[in-house]
C-alpha cells in the first residue's frame, strides 16, 4: 500500500474496471475495481459485482470493514444479523463491521450492485486471489477468507 493516493483522476468507463481486467469469481460472477484502495490510501475500496446466476458469498463478518451495498440492477436478498431485506435498483444497505451477513442474487436476470468497503483492508488483493482460485474447496475459502480479515459463519443463501 501507498503511503499517498495517486495524485490524479482514475476515469472508469461503464462496463470497465480500474485495471480493465474483469475478475471471475466463485463460478457465477464478475468484480470490477471501480476505486482502488490505491486511489483513497486504503480509506475505500468500491467493486461492480455482476451475477450471471442466483446465489452469493457464504455468510461471513469482516473484522475491519463497513460493506455498503446498492443494486444497480436485478433483485438481491441481504441479510444482516438477523434481519432480512430485499432489494432493487436504486435500494441499498450497510452492513456494519463485525455483524454477520449475507447476500443473493434472486432476480430472473443479470444481477448488478456496487460494494464498497470501508476502509478497504485486504479487499482488493482477496478478490484478486479469490479470481485466481477457480473452484476452491470450502475450507480452501475458509482460509482465503480468514487471511484477509474476515471470517466465514455460515453457507450461502439457499436460492430458487
Amino acid at each position: 500500500m501507498v503511503n499517498h493516493p495517486i495524485e490524479r483522476s482514475a476515469p472508469v468507463p461503464a462496463g470497465g474496471d480500474r485495471f480493465q481486467e474483469h475478475r471471475k469469481v466463485l463460478r457465477t460472477m464478475t468484480i470490477d475495481y471501480k476505486v482502488s484502495a490505491l486511489d483513497t490510501n486504503g480509506g475505500l475500496f468500491v467493486i461492480e459485482n455482476t451475477n450471471y446466476h442466483k446465489g452469493g458469498p457464504p455468510r461471513h463478518l469482516h473484522h475491519e470493514q463497513e460493506e455498503w451495498f446498492y443494486v444497480i440492477e436485478s433483485d438481491y436478498i441481504v441479510e444482516i444479523g438477523d434481519e432480512r431485506y430485499r432489494l432493487g435498483p436504486g435500494d441499498s444497505i450497510l452492513a456494519p463491521r463485525r455483524v454477520p451477513h449475507v447476500w443473493a442474487h434472486v432476480g430472473e436476470w443479470k444481477g448488478r450492485m456496487l460494494i464498497a468497503f470501508q476502509p478497504a483492508g485486504e479487499m482488493e488483493v482477496f478478490f484478486r486471489q479469490l479470481a485466481q482460485a477457480s473452484n476452491p474447496s470450502r475450507e480452501e475459502l475458509r482460509g482465503l477468507f480468514s487471511s484477509h480479515g474476515m471470517e466465514v459463519t455460515g453457507s450461502p443463501l439457499p436460492v430458487e
